[in-house]
């Protein structure tokens, strides 16, 4: 085998995991997990990542199934529990649905992981992002169901652990890493609570 060819399947495989992200992201951006949304899914993807001009994006190149398995079981289950939470805020005679706009400093530094936590949050029902301040890597979401600085910390708290579960399953070992140091600041006695960041309903 020729080193070129050797180099364009290394480079294969190494993107694999953004084509397979753009695929799945499609299909859950129409509802549909049918085999003509996946196929209309290869055909987005691959115009995306060979007609436009996208600048370059360093994976990882390690993907953790079991991990991955984690996020999207766990993305599954809270796009559920946020359209019951939404529905019955909506239809709760009581009270009207308190909103926030929140930011959230991501811990990763990564465009990739960036996107997706983005996205992921704004998938989720009751959250969306409002913008995305990539310099400084700070989400600002808006969102609604929140009544106290207690939620705005627990919606904070939900999109860090949403960007955890996504570096775990496809970012590198320095990132997980960062993570995992992240967390562990965040737990030790006296860590102030307003120094976290995320969002999500």
């Amino acid at each position: 085998m020729s080193q070129h060819r050797q180099s364009a399947l290394q480079q294969l495989w190494v993107q694999l995991p953004f084509f397979v992200w753009l695929i799945a992201l499609w299909m859950l951006l129409w509802g549909q997990f049918t085999w003509l949304a996946f196929l209309t899914g290869v055909v987005v993807a691959v115009v995306v990542t060979r007609v436009f001009r996208l600048p370059p994006v360093e994976l990882s190149g390690r993907v953790n199934l079991w991990r991955g398995l984690v996020f999207v079981s766990t993305f599954l289950a809270a796009v559920v529990r946020g359209s019951l939470l939404v529905a019955w805020q909506v239809l709760d005679p009581r009270r009207q649905p308190g909103t926030a706009v929140i930011a959230v400093a991501l811990r990763t530094d990564d465009d990739l992981i960036q996107t997706h936590v983005a996205v992921t949050a704004s998938l989720i029902p009751g959250s969306i992002i409002l913008e995305d301040d990539r310099d400084r890597r700070i989400l600002y979401l808006h969102v609604i169901g929140v009544h106290s600085a207690e939620d705005v910390e627990a919606q904070r708290a939900a999109v860090l652990r949403w960007e955890a579960r996504i570096a775990r399953a496809v970012g590198s070992r320095a990132q997980v890493e960062r993570v995992r140091r992240a967390e562990t600041a965040e737990h030790r006695p006296g860590h102030g609570v307003g120094n976290s960041g995320g969002a999500s309903a």
